[in-house]
């Protein structure tokens, strides 16, 4: 299984220290950037829950809406479950029983059309996937470099430090750190945030590559660009994947 992936799909895994932390608007915005500079960059999905999709609020419709890929959202995200829940149990709900191999040939379209896409992970790197296999099994399967998005508050070095421990235990190569201040409540009082990224670098050994802002609900592509220009370092996630496309 391992062996017939390698290099079949290439990219950028984003995973997040929680669910909820803005991994789809990073995502999203990273995309559009690429894009805009001429890379044939694509969204994955692989499998999402909590909506159904037509709802209009799924990850995948989302990220489709943000960046203007022309793609079908049943194509961005082969697994969609209604029930909000871990995929595991989600799928379980639905009474499909899912493979990690499942996950990874669904998305071959799609790494047949694209010169590199932008995965999108479920919650964290330890949710559950399938019977046997965590969100960083596929990352693993998959031989792409990781980039963690995290909050920028009080917590958030705890929960990154041990993402990252946990990915490079299974020997994911980690990009970077991005802080999302667009999860952050409108009125907070947390003087942790100044501190946070300083603290992270430090005690991990990688680099926060940048923070990102507050997006507006009306935001376009266009915002999306401008904002991952102004506010992240575009250049580690540009080399992570020039370095697999001159792979082959």
């Amino acid at each position: 299984m391992r062996e017939e992936n390698v290099g079949l799909i290439r990219g950028l895994f984003v995973t997040g220290t929680d669910t909820g932390v803005g991994k789809t608007v990073v995502t999203a915005a990273i995309t559009a950037v690429l894009r805009a500079e001429g890379i044939n960059a694509g969204v994955w999905k692989p499998i999402q829950s909590g909506a159904p999709l037509g709802s209009g609020v799924t990850d995948a419709e989302r990220m489709l809406t943000y960046t203007g890929i022309n793609e079908r959202p049943e194509t961005v995200a082969p697994f969609t479950f209604a029930d909000p829940l871990t995929p595991l149990l989600a799928a379980q709900q639905a009474g499909v029983s899912l493979q990690l191999k499942d996950l990874i040939v669904a998305g071959e379209p799609l790494a047949h059309r694209y010169e590199a896409l932008l995965i999108e992970g479920a919650g964290g790197a330890a949710v559950p996937l399938t019977d046997d296999a965590l969100v960083v099994n596929l990352i693993s399967e998959l031989r792409i470099p990781a980039l963690i998005v995290a909050r920028s508050s009080l917590g958030t070095i705890n929960h990154t430090l041990l993402t990252a421990s946990f990915l490079r235990h299974h020997g994911v190569p980690i990009v970077g750190v991005i802080m999302n201040d667009g999860v952050l409540a409108e009125a907070h009082n947390d003087p942790s945030i100044a501190t946070n990224a300083e603290l992270i670098e430090r005690y991990s050994g990688l680099k926060v590559i940048g923070r990102f802002p507050r997006i507006h609900a009306e935001a376009n592509s266009e915002s999306f660009l401008h904002s991952i220009r102004t506010a992240i370092q575009i250049e580690p996630i540009r080399q992570a994947i020039a370095i697999q496309l001159m792979r082959g």
